[in-house]
């Protein structure tokens, strides 16, 4: 299936923001894990899987749509020097993937593709998930105080 004009660049840069998101969650699951904190490090983990499936979507919807994935760009990868910072940098990041579909939704309505459009939409609605989950561990550390937020994260999750 021809796709519809700017559809496949606009598919692109999201699939770089997915990859970039990969790395930086994998990044923060292993500090992490190197911390001690495995309930983190299960958290990070998770919204890593989550990101592999929003790139492999993309990049089988953007051959379905006879373009090429670019798998040759990634956004800067940030980590940190603690919990806060990590949690500071996923918040960015998620931030900016939210505006940047937001941004590729529009284009996708504009030019009448709406099986993409809604494909992204789906992807939005997790995005927005990370930064509801992100915004309630920074306010819980605001209300407990970092280190007995720290110390719930030493044990799993049922642990």
């Amino acid at each position: 299936m021809k796709p519809k004009e700017g559809v496949v660049d606009l598919l692109n840069r999201v699939l770089t923001a997915e990859l970039t998101a990969l790395h930086q969650y994998l990044l923060h699951a292993s500090m992490c894990d190197n911390w001690g904190y495995e309930r983190l490090r299960h958290e990070f983990r998770e919204r890593g899987t989550e990101e592999v499936d929003h790139a492999s979507q993309l990049m089988d919807h953007i051959l379905y749509l006879e373009g090429k994935p670019d798998m040759q760009r990634l956004g800067t990868v940030k980590g940190g020097d603690s919990i806060p910072e990590l949690l500071n940098a996923d918040l960015a990041l998620e931030q900016e993937d939210v505006k940047l579909l937001q941004e590729a939704i529009n284009h996708c309505a504009k030019v009448g593709d709406y099986t993409t459009r809604h494909k992204l939409e789906d992807m939005i609605k997790e995005s927005e998930e990370h930064i509801d989950w992100i915004e309630t561990q920074q306010r819980t550390i605001k209300q407990v105080g970092l280190e007995n937020y720290l110390s719930e994260q030493i044990k799993k999750e049922g642990s």
